[in-house]
């Protein structure tokens, strides 16, 4: 079932779906407004942020804006109404929990402050790495995390730690203020009705490509040795139709609903 949100200029009604794709309209739009164009078609936005122009009219419907027929949309309003919309006119402070390599990367990560995130603080337990500096910031050990979530009123927390420690830093924020949360550790986390939790995956997005490239492998195989795959099934060069089963011969390959050692660490 779909849902809706309220933005933050008030408005009701808004699909989530929608709401997940104003952020790559605005990247679209902001290296539109890095190359000097000031107005855009809804066709040419479609294509750079990779949706259908339909659906992109309709989305920026949401927003109240409709273009000018002929001219397009202006790149600079039209950034402005979506960053309003998402409430990136305002400066949001982020904390990031876990200064490892990971943690280094985003601490160091330029896009934060052009977007309107401003790191406030980093944080590791790790006594070596407690007092170094990372991009400007001083590490603060995990025990101040209350007081400075306190004192800069952070409402976004970002999780780099291990898996282990994840599920602790998430309850700490949570007791602290924090319903937002954008979680880099390799667990799912257990959070109440109301929290916002963004994960992101990186070795499930590899094992996910791993099966697509595993599956064009498989294809392009096929093709080299002449077979077919009419209805879902593999012909083999004498007419022999392979269908649901494994030929048992040299050059078998996955048949319909069997993916390999790639899919089956996608499913684990």
């Amino acid at each position: 079932m779909s849902r809706s949100v309220t933005t933050e200029n008030g408005q009701h009604g808004i699909p989530e779906a929608t709401v997940n794709r104003l952020p790559v309209y605005l990247r679209a739009l902001y290296a539109l407004a890095d190359r000097g164009i000031a107005t855009v078609s809804s066709e040419e936005l479609a294509a750079a942020a990779g949706v259908n122009s339909a659906k992109l009219r309709k989305d920026l419907s949401h927003l109240g804006s409709y273009g000018t027929r002929g001219v397009g949309y202006d790149v600079e309003y039209l950034v402005y109404q979506v960053s309003r919309e998402l409430g990136l006119t305002q400066d949001w402070p982020v904390i990031i929990v876990g200064a490892g390599n990971l943690g280094h990367a985003l601490a160091n990560y330029g896009g934060f402050a052009s977007r309107g995130f401003r790191v406030a603080a980093i944080f590791d337990a790790d006594p070596l790495v407690v007092g170094t500096e990372i991009a400007g910031q001083v590490v603060s050990h995990s025990d101040e995390i209350e007081s400075v979530i306190a004192l800069h009123g952070v409402s976004i927390g970002v999780i780099a730690t291990p898996a282990a420690a994840a599920q602790g830093v998430c309850e700490r924020l949570l007791a602290a203020g924090i319903t937002s949360i954008l979680n880099f550790a390799p667990i799912v986390l257990n959070v109440p009705s109301g929290v916002d939790v963004r994960k992101v995956d990186l070795s499930i997005e590899l094992q996910i490509l791993a099966f697509h490239a595993q599956r064009r492998a498989v294809v392009r195989v096929a093709g080299e040795r002449g077979w077919s795959a009419p209805g879902g099934s593999i012909s083999g060069g004498d007419g022999r139709r392979l269908g649901g089963q494994r030929s048992a011969g040299r050059g078998a390959m996955p048949a319909d609903g069997e993916t390999g050692a790639a899919a089956q660490a996608v499913g684990q």
